[in-house]
């Protein structure tokens, strides 16, 4: 629908824009879900597709000194169909990491990198 709504200039606020905080790079194995309050909503993303987002998310973090979630979210606000992606925190040392993101400017290729691995299948 991204198409649809960049055409009828549809503004999108992307809800869940950390997947439940699969994002983060936190959840990498099923042992990783045990204890926390949203693994059972990320156990969908525990598979061959999910962990090869995190991989390009993480590799991406390294060359920005950045974290998974910060490059996710600077992805989303790169795009030109988001208006704004929702996000939530569970401390003040989150939420700061979190605003953070909207300072980094991912170049051309770190979007396009992105854009290929989250393609969906």
């Amino acid at each position: 629908m991204e198409e649809l709504c960049l055409q009828e200039k549809v503004g999108v606020i992307s809800y869940f824009s950390l997947a439940s905080g699969f994002l983060t790079g936190k959840y990498r194995s099923k042992s990783d879900m045990e204890g926390r309050l949203r693994g059972p909503l990320v156990e969908k993303y525990l598979n061959d597709f999910g962990l090869g987002v995190i991989r390009t998310l993480d590799g991406v973090a390294v060359r920005y000194s950045a974290k998974p979630a910060q490059i996710a979210l600077a992805w989303l606000i790169a795009r030109p169909s988001i208006t704004a992606p929702i996000v939530s925190a569970t401390n003040l040392e989150q939420l700061a990491e979190l605003a953070s993101a909207a300072e980094i400017k991912l170049d051309a290729a770190a979007i396009q990198q992105i854009d290929q691995v989250s393609k969906p299948r």
